[in-house]
């Protein structure tokens, strides 16, 4: 399950994980308008980890999720 929400200056997607147990915490994405940021608590340190990916890297990984193994050169398309 997952949910999105239009803030101010971003947009939040929640992904929730619905499996069987052992069940991770819920993974927050904030889409700003120059990076995008991945948030999950650890309750075995009682933090939240974030990661920051420029908006090429997060192109580069929504690329790759499809794709064999192997190394790739992502170019972007002229106007």
């Amino acid at each position: 399950m997952f949910s999105i929400e239009h803030e101010f200056d971003s947009t939040v997607v929640t992904l929730v994980d619905e499996g069987s147990a052992p069940l991770q915490e819920d993974v927050i994405v904030n889409g700003f308008e120059e990076c995008i940021t991945i948030e999950q608590y650890d309750a075995r340190t009682d933090k939240v980890h974030r990661i920051t990916l420029s908006l090429s890297q997060m192109r580069d990984l929504a690329a790759a999720i499809s794709l064999p193994e192997g190394v790739y050169s992502r170019r972007e398309k002229a106007d």
